[in-house]
Parts: structure tokens; sequence; C-alpha cells
């Protein structure tokens, strides 16, 4: 009220200081809109005085706080200390209650260290752009007083209010001096800088401020002395504000220093202590870089890798890989981490990637590992390139070039880092696929000789024969495999057309067939598994290959192909399909399956009685066949299922007039005198 009755006089003596007072009065009742409005009344007036623009200028810096504007506030504050330092000082402590005082410190101080990182405006200073427009237009009279300023002197001055408002805060005289060294003023910013520390020895934003500024000064032990005094307070990212601020030869010259370290360290020690200090310094390079330095990232990731922070590890390699996704080292150095936590497909997948941008590295790099590690991985890719090989042959789509070129770099790969048979014979296969035949028996001559002993090696020198025609040599081949190895038979007739299929499947039959006339059943079995495979299970050749390991005793085998042959059962003769329920059921008495037995001869009376009473006769023959039939319905008669045992037994004596099984049908009769059991 007072000041408005002044106001109101006709005598405007004091008009600024009054509209200044006023507007304090109104900011804190909270009358934000009153305030403002006479705020820039006395910044706008065409005759301005400098203590009332102070005030005028540090209200509505308060005001924009509460708007949001921190930026426009710190502009205010840094014109007005541009004004005058000491009236501004006066105007904080005098008009700034204390509740506010703290937050409006904290404002100025992050405002202060956004400018000097020049966060707000890239390119340009933030102080200047600002400052001249508004000042040249609402503010004419002291245009001047800022118009050739930039950040840093403006970041000076505002942090001198902060340390005179506050002389015990640490962060504006930071603030401080990093201005100062924006400003050239290094010596200036050096000696506030071990001021600040000799108030607090381990404070690690200090120290790293120090360091750079000795760096920067030639002083190269004084500066390593004070990185590890920051590395053993463990508090690196204390890095990340300041190199914002220094210059980008500073940070250069940060950058090769600790690089050098971490260097020299690795080099010279290998214990975890020593490794730790090393990333460390490589932390200290890669910030100082402006988070990316690819060497730096690959050596910080193998570190990480040797003390076993294995998934950090990986975030530095996924760092490079995304700046340069062809990055040999990296693609290696994460698939061996992949490795390690036995991620076998992202291992695979990242180690082919690596080969195919440069084999000449990866090899060396997986020939250095352990030998188990070695081992690991090479099984790895091999069983990778095996499978995509099988699926690709198997579909018949050799027309994936690519797909083909990649199996070739994993094979060429494998065969240089291991020597074992299993390697080269993949190599092989890959080159039959590819259609390179002469290639691949070349290869094959030189890593096993002309006259291999190995079936594994035989057989794929059988599939390059039956590329030459010459079949029966290749059925003999294949044969011996189809004994120590049907998948693998089974994969190499892929690389075989289905004319030559065909073809060999009945020359490998009539072998079958001569050999066991001859009682010769091994080497007849081969022979029928080839059959088998190469006419896609022909239950002519499975019956054959079933009354083979029927001689050898193999009754398990034997069921499992009459049983895919009972599967077919379709277009088949009555009597044929009469003779394989009856084989099914001698093969079920010889593992002494006897319930299962009996189902399938059964099923044989009831396709036709005569046929299947002969096929019994000529084995197991009646005694025996009735014996089972006697169990079975017993069993079924104790337990009470009437119908089933009534049936089995019926079935039974149409094989033999058993007298048994006429004493149980009889039992049968009386048990069930009370109910129909036809």
């Amino acid at each position: 009220d007072i000041c408005d009755h002044l106001l109101a006089a006709e005598q405007k003596t004091y008009y600024n200081t009054l509209l200044a007072l006023r507007g304090f009065c109104s900011l804190h009742a909270h009358d934000h809109q009153q305030a403002l409005q006479d705020f820039q009344k006395v910044i706008e007036h065409d005759s301005p005085h400098p203590n009332s623009c102070i005030k005028a200028l540090c209200g509505r810096g308060l005001i924009r706080i509460s708007g949001g504007s921190h930026y426009l506030t710190a502009l205010d504050y840094i014109t007005a200390c541009q004004l005058k330092l000491e009236e501004t000082i006066f105007t904080i402590k005098s008009y700034v209650p204390w509740n506010q005082r703290r937050l409006l410190l904290k404002v100025l101080q992050e405002q202060g260290q956004k400018m000097l990182q020049n966060k707000r405006y890239p390119g340009g200073s933030s102080v200047t752009l600002i400052s001249i427009f508004f000042l040249k237009v609402v503010f004419p009279f002291f245009f001047f007083i800022v118009v050739f300023s930039r950040d840093a002197p403006g970041v000076y001055q505002l942090a001198s209010l902060l340390v005179e408002l506050d002389a015990s805060d640490e962060a504006s005289r930071i603030l401080c001096a990093d201005a100062l060294y924006q400003m050239g003023c290094v010596e200036e910013a050096h000696k506030l800088l071990l001021l600040a520390l000799s108030r607090n020895p381990q404070r690690s934003p200090v120290l790293a401020r120090l360091a750079l500024l000795q760096l920067k000064k030639g002083f190269m032990y004084d500066g390593n002395q004070l990185l590890k005094k920051v590395i053993r307070i463990g508090d690196t990212s204390c890095l990340l504000p300041i190199m914002d601020i220094f210059k980008a030869e500073d940070r250069n010259l940060m950058e090769t220093h600790c690089r050098f370290r971490a260097l020299t360290i690795l080099k010279d020690k290998q214990e975890d202590a020593d490794i730790k200090e090393a990333i460390a310094y490589l932390s200290f390079a890669i910030i100082a870089a402006g988070g990316y330095a690819e060497d730096c990232l690959l050596i910080r990731a193998r570190c990480y890798g040797h003390l076993g922070q294995k998934k950090t590890a990986i975030f530095d390699f996924n760092a490079v890989l995304k700046e340069d996704p062809r990055n040999v080292q990296a693609l290696s150095g994460r698939g061996f981490i992949y490795l390690a936590l036995k991620q076998q497909k992202e291992a695979v997948q990242d180690l082919i990637s690596a080969l195919k941008v440069e084999a000449a590295v990866v090899i060396p790099a997986i020939l250095s590992l352990k030998h188990e590690a070695r081992g690991l991985i090479t099984q790895w890719l091999l069983q990778h390139g095996k499978t995509e090989l099988a699926e690709l042959i198997a579909t018949k789509d050799l027309s994936k070039e690519e797909t083909l070129r990649d199996l070739l770099m994993i094979a060429k790969a494998l065969i240089k880092i291991c020597k074992d048979s299993q390697y080269h014979l993949f190599y092989t296969d890959v080159l039959i696929a590819n259609g390179e035949y002469e290639e691949a028996l070349d290869h094959l001559r030189e890593a096993f000789g002309h006259s291999p002993g190995d079936e594994f090696v035989s057989a794929r020198l059988a599939v390059l024969q039956l590329k030459k025609r010459n079949v029966p040599v290749a059925a003999h081949s294949f044969s011996i495999l189809a004994k120590r190895d049907e998948r693998e038979l089974a994969f190499l007739l892929n690389f075989i057309d289905a004319k030559q299929q065909q073809h060999l499947s009945q020359v490998a039959a009539q072998e079958g067939n001569v050999l066991i006339k001859e009682h010769h059943y091994e080497k007849a079995l081969g022979y029928y598994t080839l059959a088998i495979l190469t006419s896609k299970d022909n239950p002519r050749y499975l019956r054959q290959r079933a009354a083979c390991l029927t001689h050898l005793k193999k009754y398990d085998k034997a069921l499992k192909d009459m049983g895919k042959v009972i599967q077919k059962h379709g277009r088949n003769s009555l009597k044929t399909r009469v003779k394989d329920h009856c084989s099914q059921g001698h093969l079920l008495l010889s593992v002494a399956d006897e319930e299962a037995a009996v189902k399938q001869y059964i099923e044989a009376l009831e396709l036709d009685e005569s046929m299947a009473l002969c096929s019994i006769m000529n084995g197991p023959g009646s005694e025996v066949l009735t014996k089972a039939f006697h169990k079975i319905a017993q069993y079924n008669f104790e337990m009470q299922h009437y119908e089933e045992a009534w049936k089995i037994t019926d079935y039974g004596l149409k094989i033999d007039n058993n007298a048994e099984l006429k004493k149980l049908k009889a039992r049968l009769k009386r048990e069930a005198s009370s109910c129909s059991i036809h």
C-alpha cells in the first residue's frame, strides 16, 4: 500500500526503486503477474536505474523459476552480476527469503554447468544468443555490457556470486574453476581447485580436474598420481560431466595418456587387481573420447571377460558393433564370451559372421583358446554346418549359393583349426553338395590316402563312384556303413538322385538275398538296410531285413520292421497280410510277449483261417501256439473278462483241439450261464 501511494504521487521520485520494491512485495504475496509487470517496467524504462534494474532482474529470475524457465533465470542473474556484483549479492540476501535461496542457488549452479557444457544451444554461446536479443530489444541501455560476452565469463561471474553467497559450497567453487579454465586462466583454475582439495582431499571431481590440468601443463607423473587417487576412490564416472567442459585437445591428451597407462599395466601384470586398474584407465580414455573409443572398448571387454564379468564384456562388444557391425574383433570376442556362457546359438552366429568378414583373424583367435574351449566351439560350428547342409540337400534346394558359400567357408576354417577326420569329411560333403566332385575326391585322397579303411570315408568315395555309374562297388561301401551308422548313410544318400537310388536298392536287395542263402546274415543285413533306405521303406525289403534280424536273434529290431510293414498294409494281397501278422506274432512269442502275439494270430485268422493255419504250421506250430492261447485266455478268465476269454479260447480251438482249451471253454459256459457271451 505504501508503494502504491508513493507511486500514485505526482512527483515521480525513486520511481524505479518503488516499482522494484512493489514487485518484491507482490512476489512474496504470490501475485506473480503483478510482480512481473513491475519488474518489466523497471527493466524497460527509458532511463533505467542500475540498482533498481538489478533488483528487477533478480525478482524476475525468481518468478521464472516457478514457471520452469531455469535457463532464463540464469540469464537474469548473469546480467545482474555484470551490472554490479555487490548489489546483486545484497539484493539476494535482502529480498530473497532463506527458504527460496537454496533452490535459487541450485538452479543457478545447474544452469551455469549446462552453459559451460553448451548443452542448451550446441555450436554457439547460449548467453550471447539470448542476451543479445532481449537486451537489445528490452534493455538497450545495458546492451553494451554483455553483447560481447561469452558463456565462460558470464558463468564465472555467476559462480563468483554463488561463492559469495555460500563460501562452503564446493560445487560453486568447481563451477568457478571450470569457467576460469574455459577463459584460458589455467593457473587461476588450478589454484582454486587446490583450495577446494585442501578442504576435502577425497573429492574425485576435484582430483579429476586437477589431473587433467597437470597433464595439460606437461606434468605427466603428477597427473597420473591424481588419476590413481580417483581410481582408488572408485568414482570414474566423475569424468563424464568434466569432458563436456574441457577442450578437444585436452580430452585427446587425457585419452592418449590413459590408454597408454592401461596397455602398460596389461603388458607387465596380469593379476586381478592390475586388470581392474587397467579397466579404470580404459574407462577414463573412453569417456575422454566422448563415449566411443573402439580399441579401448575392445581391450576393456577382454579385461571384463578375464575377470568373469561376461555380461559387462558383452555390453562393450555391443557398443563397438553398434558403430561397426562388421568389426571382426568385436564379433569374435563376443562369440567367445557366449562360448564361456554356453550359449551355443549366439556363439556360432557371431563366429560365423566374423569368419565371413576376415577368417585369417578369427582362425588364429580360435586356435589360441584352451583345448576344451577350442574343441567345444569347433563341435558347435560342425554341428551347425551339418544341420544346414542336411537341410539343404534333403530339400534338394542347391540354388542357395550364399548358404553353400557360408558352409564352404566354415568347412575350410574347421580343417585349418582341427585335423580330425570328421572335419575333413564335412569339407568333402560341402564340396560334393557344391558339385565339385574332383576337388572332393582329391581332398579325400589327400586327407586319408588312396586306400582308406574308414567306413565313413569309403561311403563318400562310393557317392563319388556313383557319379561314374559304379553301382556294385558303391553298394558294398554303403552296406558296410549301414551296419555302423544308419543315420549317416541316410544323410549321404541325399546326394544321390532318385533313379540312382532305385538302381542301388535293387542291387543291394539282390546281394542281400545271395548272402542270406549262404547264411552270411551280418553282411546281408547291411545290404537290406541300404535297400530299405534307397527305396523309402519298401515293405518287401523290410520283410527281408526282419527275417535276417530274426536269424541274428535281434527280435526287437525285427519287430520294428514288421510293425512298419503292417502299417503299410493297403493294396497288399490277403495272403501277404496274413503272413505278415503271423510273422509278427511269431516274433512276439520270441520276446515272450504272448498277449500281443495272440492278438496278431487272431487278426490273421480273422482275415483267412486256412492261410493262417498253414502259416502257423510252418512256425511256431500248433502245440506251442495253443499253449500261449490257453495262458492268455486263462488270465482273462481269472480277471473276469469273459467275452475276451471266450474269443481267445474259440480261436485257439481252431488252431488245435487242445484239451485244456476245451476245459476252459466249459468253465466259461458255466460261469456265464446267467448272461450271454455270444
